[in-house]
Order: structure tokens, then C-alpha cells, then sequence
């Protein structure tokens, strides 16, 4: 089922608007299998030709990588965030055994989409799977109603990193953790956002933008989380991204300079973990 709030009428940003509706991102060759993400490659032999099922097999693994991070998960209710078609969904609820699993997109036609490509599943465990519209600054969520929130390669389009950091606190119950992987500036340093829309169309159209990764975990302490971790995957995500884009893209076009961000400093992939205190 797929349920909408008044809480859900956040502005949607028109570059997200465009990407996740009529241009459809995740029907694009760069992606497949129902993820939007960029993969996490460890493990997956890179000197050869890559194949579809590499690439989809990178994007389900950076799933797994995040959904291990969440740790129990056996009988639990969790909230993605930035849940896209719902196959992060699915992964969760196949492999980690949550007891419930609430996709949450801000952009409705990604949500039918969702629908649409988890009908079977929605149709086997109705009381297991829900997707609902909502924006990652104002979540349609009662406080504590989740154990476990996580968020794969979402936050970059997210406007107000505190905002989001201030609901993640309020709809994990206390004891809850939270884990958010996506790519961050890794340092204060105030002109790497003008570095980064020089090299990436994403980040100059507005699609993506500039945050810092000690602004999203400073975020989350003034939030009332503890125990924050930024962890850099970035050695097993670029290269092997890189990989991908050379059988579509030439060297000196645009996507090829993710890898040459980060090989610069000015761009990072992290996984970010954090709690709600009990007390």
C-alpha cells in the first residue's frame, strides 16, 4: 500500500523533480535492477569487462553494507529514506528479516513506480511493506515509531541536512540507530563546492549538493544522537564506479570526474552510523 500526508507537500527541488519523474533516472543504463546508487564494488573484479550483473550486484551489496550496519534487524520496523523504487526495501525485508519495512520517497512517481515493481511482494506480506510520501525534513511519522532508520545515496539531494537530522531523531525510538551512505565533501573547506559544480553537472544543476560531511554529523549531534561514526567506502565505491561509466561515457566527460574528485580530496562516499540514547 502507499500512503500520502499532508506533511508530504515538501517542495520538491525542480532538478529532483525532473531526474526522478520524466527523466526517470533509474531507467538509465548507468543504473539497473531497480537501485539508483553508484555500488559498492568490493570484491568485484574490476579489470575485466564489467556486465549487468556486476552492476546490479554492486548496488545490492552497498545495500547490504548499510543494512548490516543496522545490526540486530531480526523482528524490528525500519524506515528508508529516499526509498526510490523500494528494492533497498525488498533486500531488507528478504535478507534482514525486519519485521516491517516503510519505504518513504518525496517524489510520487517514484513511489508508483515502487509500487508497481514490488507488487508481488506488497501482494505476499501486506502487513510487512508500505510505502509512504514524505520528505526527509518532515516525515509523516509519529515520534519513536521506528527502530531502525536508514538512507542509501539520498542525502545528497536532501536541502536542509539539520532538519533531516532532527527527524531521524524524533521517529527512531530511543535505543534506535540510524545509518545514512551517500557522498559528502570530507572537509570544511569552502571552496570545494565551487570545485565541485566546475567538474560535475549534477552538483551545477542543482541535483546534488555540497554538503559537508562534518556538517551532516555535527547535524546529527545537535539532534540528540549519539555514538556518531563517519566512515570513508570511497576506495570501494569510485574506482568501480569509474569502471562502469568508461563503457558509456569517454575520459574528460563529466561522470568520469567523480573519480577525479575524489582523487582531488573534494569528493568522498561515507557511511554514517549514529543512536538515540536511551536515557
Amino acid at each position: 500500500m502507499t500512503q500520502d500526508s499532508g506533511a508530504a507537500q515538501h517542495p520538491i527541488p525542480p532538478a529532483v523533480q525532473e531526474a526522478y519523474g520524466p527523466g526517470d533516472l533509474s531507467s538509465t543504463a548507468l543504473f539497473g535492477g531497480g537501485y539508483t546508487n553508484f555500488g559498492y564494488w568490493h570484491g568485484i573484479d574490476l579489470g575485466r569487462p564489467l556486465t549487468e550483473q556486476d552492476r546490479i550486484s554492486s548496488q545490492r551489496a552497498l545495500y547490504r553494507h548499510v543494512l548490516g550496519a543496522l545490526a540486530p534487524t531480526d523482528g524490528l520496523r525500519a524506515l528508508e529514506v529516499g526509498c526510490g523504487l523500494g528494492a533497498g526495501c525488498a533486500v531488507a525485508l528478504e535478507e534482514y528479516g525486519f519485521a516491517h519495512v516503510t519505504g518513504m520517497d518525496i517524489h510520487p512517481q517514484q513511489l508508483e513506480r515502487a509500487g508497481q515493481a514490488n507488487a508481488g511482494l506488497l501482494a505476499r506480506t501486506p502487513a510487512r511493506l508500505r510505502f509512504a510520501r514524505g520528505a526527509a525534513e518532515k516525515m509523516p511519522f509519529g515520534e519513536g515509531s521506528f527502530d531502525r532508520l536508514y538512507s542509501v545515496e539520498a542525502a545528497q539531494h536532501f536541502r536542509d541536512l539539520g532538519a533531516f537530522a532532527r527527524e531521524a531523531a524524533r521517529v527512531v525510538r530511543p535505543g534506535g540507530r540510524v545509518v545514512v551512505a551517500s557522498f559528502f565533501i570530507p572537509d570544511t573547506d569552502e571552496t570545494r563546492a565551487g570545485r565541485l559544480a566546475e567538474l560535475l553537472d549534477t552538483f551545477a544543476s542543482g541535483l546534488d549538493v555540497a554538503h559537508t560531511i562534518p556538517l551532516l554529523t555535527s547535524s546529527l549531534e545537535q539532534a540528540g544522537l549519539t555514538s556518531i561514526r563517519a566512515t570513508s567506502i570511497g576506495s570501494s565505491v569510485w574506482p568501480g564506479w569509474d569502471r562502469w561509466l568508461s563503457g558509456m561515457w569517454a575520459p574528460g566527460t563529466w561522470p568520469r570526474n567523480f573519480l577525479r574528485a575524489y582523487h582531488e580530496g573534494t569528493l568522498d562516499y561515507f557511511t554514517v552510523t549514529a543512536e538515540r540514547p536511551t536515557a
